[in-house]
Formats: structure tokens, sequence, C-alpha cells
């Protein structure tokens, strides 16, 4: 598949209209978080780029910008929106975020194992985050959608080992991106929505229905 092609999935208006549908659904995402944790989250705008399947690794990496480990979060979506959802934090993050639920001195006092822990907070906080936001996404573009478990995909993993695809690699995708940081903690996070070619024509006409609705 050519870049030429990649290019032109989307003409300018629709890509403008899913960038205001991501900033509403990724407003949406942190304010629930924010809600649960009292604590305020930083976003940036949300980055859409349609991708090779092939090349998604590499484009992984050069967004992350970091030689270091991550742990990767994953949860699939089931709808007329479908793929996958993956929160990414560097390793270490984890402790951190222990921190912000407040629940790391009650659970040391019940000898849990500190692990097992760590990774639950990042699974819960991926169900809060992924979930908050491709379900703010199903609202706005009249569509209804369903969740497998959510799990952790990669614990301290090494990105520049890692060359596989998640996705078939002639395939192409679509690869919504943010930052977010919680602010009082300066931790900082990559949530990654990654669509494929069927959803690419249900998505373009519930974009159109989208805008429609304002007129």
């Amino acid at each position: 598949m050519t870049a030429e092609i990649l290019n032109n999935i989307f003409a300018q208006d629709e890509k403008d209209i899913l960038q205001e549908v991501m900033n509403i659904a990724f407003g949406q995402a942190s304010a629930e978080l924010a809600e649960v944790i009292d604590i305020f989250v930083i976003l940036s705008v949300p980055d859409i780029q349609v991708l090779q399947g092939s090349d998604l690794p590499g484009y992984l990496c050069r967004e992350l910008q970091t030689s270091g480990t991550v742990n990767i979060i994953e949860q699939n979506f089931l709808g007329k929106f479908a793929g996958q959802a993956l929160l990414i934090f560097p390793s270490g993050a984890e402790k951190d975020l222990l921190t912000l639920f407040n629940q790391d001195q009650e659970f040391i006092n019940n000898d849990i194992d500190m692990d097992t822990l760590e990774r639950e907070t990042l699974i819960e906080v991926g169900n809060i985050l992924i979930g908050a936001c491709i379900g703010k996404i199903a609202e706005l573009l009249a569509d209804v959608v369903t969740y497998d478990p959510p799990r952790l995909m990669a614990k301290d993993l090494c990105l520049e080992d890692c060359n596989k695809s998640p996705v078939a690699p002639d395939s192409f995708v679509i690869s919504i991106r943010t930052v977010f940081r919680f602010e009082e903690q300066n931790v900082e996070g990559y949530l990654f929505l990654i669509t494929n070619q069927k959803s690419i024509d249900w998505l373009k006409k519930a974009l159109f229905a989208f805008l429609e609705s304002f007129g």
C-alpha cells in the first residue's frame, strides 16, 4: 500500500471532524479519571495518523521518544467502531499511579505482593481511561461498543527490541494518540486507539452524521 493511498483515506474535512470528536472524547476520559483519583489530568491535542500495519512498531517507538522500557495495557473494543486501545506508561510509573490511588500503605500493611498490586493498578487505570474514551466516541457517533477485559500486554518491555506489529503487516490502521499527564505526580502516559479498514466506511458516514447534527 503506497503512502499516497494511505494519505488519501480521509479528506481534510473528515480529519478535522475526527479531530474534534477525539478532543471531546479524550476530554471526557480525563475528566472521569480525575473524578476517581481527584487529580487534574492534562491532555495533549490528539494526533491522528493513517499507517500501514508493518510501520506501526516503528511509529510507536518514535512517538514514545524513549529508549527505556514501558508497560502496555491493551483492551479490545467491538462495535461498528472496532479495534484495540494501547495505554502505555514508562516503567516505574506504576509506583506513582499506586500512590495516586492512595492504596499502597493499606496493601503494604496487609502484606499483599506489591508487584501484583502494581499490575492491577495499571489494568484498572487502563480500564477507566480506555472505557471512558471509547464510550464517549461511541456516544458521539451513535454506536454501541463492547469490551474485552483489559490486560497487561507487556511489563518492562524494551520497545527497541519489539518489531512485531499487533495488526496484519499488509493492512492499514488509524492511530489516534494523545499524551496525558497527572499534574501532581508528573506521571506521563500515552493512549493509542488503533482501528482498521473494516471500520473506515462506517466511520466516514458517522463523522458526516455527527457534523450534520449541528446543522
